[in-house]
């Protein structure tokens, strides 16, 4: 659906995006991440054809975004991190206007209203004045905007951005929903959001990408972890713990008369549970926890974007 080939941005000496590779197949939810400044939003505008990009190739649904704009916007939906609406407009006068716009007429455009008012769960508000409506309904009627040509792409720029957490669930599920028929790109802060919708995650640093994979082995990649609550001094379970391989690290803490030890491993595919917990065992010690912990993708982001 997507691909993206040595793609370079510069203002005068700035480079925003730095030579990215990248591909995104048709169907898939992927998650573009990375700091302020690392070049997300840049990307996404030359994706959509808002932007020119300095060198590199780009096509989307195979047409080229620099040479066959046109085409190439016949396919997306874009919702941008302010959704640009019409606020003395009600929903569907704004729709019908976006419609036109995208060259949808007649009864082709009240049928894809119909349908856009609906997945987006906008029907009590279908009537309402824009200005009137909450930030939440704001951002579905963006969302219903992006859809109103059933685009094949869709591409979200922080689409929860300033929502209550209970918009912030609904929205996401709205998204998961139509991730279901079509390609989606979400760039976002929370993570959590992007752990529960995205199947792929790329991960943008200082323009440049820092990581491309998918969830599960972004997460058996990283370190694993465990915590033991063991009845024990800290100098005598480091000793113990650190003549296990592949054990990397391990940290202690006292805590009402226990030792909570984080234990970090090297080798993803070893479960270190066995190990560890016959090393309690075989001293003789107490223990009341023991716990697997695989980092949550805020740890890997941190972790990647630190290096």
């Amino acid at each position: 659906m997507i691909e993206v080939r040595n793609l370079t941005k510069r203002y005068a000496d700035l480079i925003a995006v730095d030579s990215i590779s990248f591909s995104v197949n048709k169907g898939d939810i992927v998650g573009l991440l990375g700091p302020n400044g690392a070049g997300k939003t840049t990307t996404m505008r030359i994706l959509t054809c808002f932007m020119p990009a300095t060198a590199g190739e780009v096509r989307v649904a195979g047409y080229d975004v620099f040479s066959q704009s046109l085409e190439v916007r016949r396919h997306i939906g874009y919702m941008p991190e302010n959704v640009p609406l019409y606020p003395e407009m009600r929903v569907t006068e704004y729709l019908q206007y976006r419609g036109r716009l995208k060259g949808i007429r007649g009864q082709a455009l009240h049928t894809r209203i119909a349908q856009v008012v609906e997945s987006c769960q906008l029907g009590a508000v279908r009537n309402r004045i824009i200005e009137q409506l909450s930030k939440g309904n704001r951002q579905r009627v963006g969302l219903a905007e992006a859809l109103i040509s059933d685009p094949d792409l869709l591409i979200l720029d922080e689409p929860t951005i300033g929502l209550d957490p209970n918009q912030v669930r609904k929205v996401r599920e709205l998204i998961y929903e139509i991730g279901k028929d079509r390609t989606v790109i979400v760039s976002t802060h929370i993570l959590s959001e992007v752990e529960m919708v995205c199947e792929r995650v790329i991960i943008m640093h200082e323009g440049r990408i820092a990581a491309e994979d998918s969830m599960k082995n972004l997460r058996s990649d990283a370190r694993k972890q465990y915590i033991c609550e063991i009845k024990a001094s800290p100098h005598d379970i480091q000793k113990a713990f650190s003549q296990i391989k592949p054990v990397t690290n391990v940290a202690t803490s006292e805590q009402e008369g226990w030792t909570r030890a984080t234990v970090l491993s090297s080798d993803e595919k070893t479960d270190l549970s066995v190990e560890l917990f016959k090393t309690v065992r075989d001293k003789g010690w107490m223990m009341r926890l023991l716990q697997n912990r695989i980092p949550s993708l805020e740890e890997i982001f941190v972790e990647i974007t630190a290096k």
